[in-house]
């Protein structure tokens, strides 16, 4: 454990497709201690659902202190882990895309197989849409709007549906956390 870990504040970036971090970004969430505190940058177009589940899973289970700032986009499966954060920041000008799961498959598969995929597919969509509505505190209703056919929502739209707090980027001093310095997550040790 490097000195001074318990004033240390990790800070993760979500870039990219979750696809192509999952591995880094899983190790990274791991190096936090359970209950620990961290800083997540989102500018994300989402990826694969199964990566945007394993993430936010994991700042779950280790009830990790993790604050969430939208820097830019943070669409489709990157939601999941921004819903995990007990604190979320967008700017007004932060994008957040709400749109139904989608799947395809670069294998080749039987019918029957592709029958079982389209069964499971529903189900976990329907929890999934479920599971977002309650992490984000609105109500499965309000969470299906958003979700068909899909919409684009603005910083300024999701700070006024109360799901995360607008900050200033004009203001000499942007937000105030707990008084911690940051450390850098290491990427790929």
């Amino acid at each position: 454990m490097p000195r001074n870990a318990s004033h240390e504040l990790a800070e993760l970036a979500f870039v990219g497709d979750l696809n192509d971090r999952e591995t880094d970004l899983t190790q990274q969430l791991l190096d936090v201690p359970p209950g620990g505190e961290c800083l997540l940058y989102f500018d994300s177009p989402g990826g694969s659902p199964y990566a945007g589940i394993s993430l936010m899973t994991l700042i779950l289970l280790r009830r990790l202190r993790a604050t969430g700032i939208v820097t830019g986009e943070c669409s489709s499966a990157a939601l999941w882990p921004l819903a995990a954060c007990a604190r979320r920041m967008v700017t007004p000008h932060s994008v957040l895309l709400f749109h139904p799961m989608k799947w395809q498959s670069e294998e080749h598969v039987g019918l029957a197989e592709a029958a079982e995929w389209a069964r499971h597919f529903g189900q976990l969509e329907t929890s999934m849409d479920h599971l977002l509505a309650d992490l984000f505190g609105v109500s499965r209703p309000a969470m299906s709007q958003w979700m068909q056919p899909g919409r684009y929502l603005s910083g300024q739209e999701i700070a006024d549906a109360g799901l995360a707090e607008m900050i200033d980027l004009r203001s000499p001093k942007l937000f105030e956390l707990n008084g911690a310095s940051r450390k850098r997550a290491k990427v790929g040790r």
